[in-house]
């Protein structure tokens, strides 16, 4: 049975919550290379709540040292083209000073490796993550246009560096198989702790949303399948309507099933959360909500006028050139558009919009 560590803390005191953790889940430490994996989207101020917040990394990199002092790497692959904003964002965000100088930038050095044929035949992973003996990822409680919620699984789409990741979407092309895609992702590196900051969540049409919610806790487990499971239940959603999390049931990686998880602490869903459009309806077994899914490639992004600044960010980060600038804002070609959302996650003023 799968242990949740539901917590409570805030920024102030979260270090508290990270020794819990860490007498819960006993990872062996000493002597051993450890990288910890933050959730870095882009370039964000702390409080809006895109990334992990610098005090829950801040807490886990002293409580490590305190344990293991020697090899120590905080890393991540942000959602950018381009391997310079690696630093940008973490220098923006403030991660970088929380990193206590355990930071490098990943993204420069990575291992060819084979991967599911049905996607790409083989894609790059970070050296570091590759390499390291323990793994420690530090995803942030947020939704998702595409995979419902962000999560232990989603988090380890960052050990693509590069242009990899929209590649993928590419590749994917429909919701239910980037959920599929997103397991495959984290296979290849299974996490052997996974400490969640759900002190200030996000809700609504994330994983860059305006929309935040004060919830207090910090998530934890040696089981990402079982905590995705828990984020899930939080937010409202049955995690068994997930298809990434039923995928990663049908590959043995863990159990969604509440009745196979212990939870320390309480498991309550959080009221009037606000889940994205899909709503968390990928449920494979239901030929309605299957037609749902297919529906979901309808909707395309859109600016909003009052809030783009005709940046050409988005433009700059499709990776199927759907987007071009048209007065000075960007549209969509809804022929070409495959829905992989990469500019609206990568859009710094938040104004594009799923419609």
């Amino acid at each position: 049975m799968s242990k949740v560590l539901i917590h409570p803390a805030g920024y102030d005191d979260v270090r508290k919550a990270v020794d819990r953790v860490f007498e819960l889940f006993p990872v062996g430490i000493a002597g051993r290379k450890v990288l910890i994996k933050p959730n870095v989207l882009r370039a964000t101020e702390a409080g809006e709540a895109v990334v992990t917040h610098p005090s829950v990394l801040r807490a886990v990199v002293e409580k490590v040292e305190s344990l293991s002092p020697a090899s120590i790497v905080v890393g991540d692959n942000p959602g950018m083209f381009s391997y310079g904003a690696n630093e940008e964002s973490f220098q923006k965000t403030g991660l970088m000073e929380a990193a206590l100088g355990r930071y490098r930038n990943i993204g420069l050095d990575s291992i060819k490796v084979d991967f599911d044929p049905d996607f790409m035949p083989a894609v790059s992973v970070s050296r570091d993550i590759l390499e390291a003996d323990v793994v420690i990822s530090l995803p942030k409680f947020k939704t998702h246009g595409l995979t419902v919620i962000t999560g232990a699984v989603k988090n380890c789409y960052g050990y693509l560096p590069g242009a990899q990741k929209a590649m993928l979407h590419k590749a994917a092309g429909t919701p239910a198989r980037f959920h599929e895609l997103i397991v495959e992702v984290y296979r290849l590196r299974v996490p052997d702790l996974f400490i969640m900051d759900a002190v200030v969540g996000m809700e609504g049409n994330g994983p860059a949303s305006t929309e935040l919610r004060d919830i207090g806790l910090i998530l934890a487990s040696d089981n990402g399948i079982a905590m995705d499971s828990v984020v899930a239940t939080l937010m409202g959603c049955d995690p068994g309507r997930l298809r990434f999390l039923q995928k990663a049931r049908e590959v043995g990686l863990g159990d969604f099933d509440p009745a196979t998880i212990e939870v320390i602490g309480e498991l309550k869903p959080i009221a009037g959360f606000k889940l994205p459009p899909l709503g968390g309806e990928a449920n494979a077994d239901n030929p309605h909500v299957q037609q749902l899914i297919e529906s979901r490639v309808v909707l395309r992004p859109r600016a909003d006028s009052e809030l783009c600044t005709g940046c050409g960010t988005c433009v700059e980060q499709c990776p199927v050139t759907a987007l071009t600038m048209r007065q000075a804002l960007p549209v969509v070609d809804p022929g070409v558009c495959i829905s992989c959302f990469c500019c609206q996650e990568m859009c710094p003023e938040k104004a594009m919009a799923l419609q």
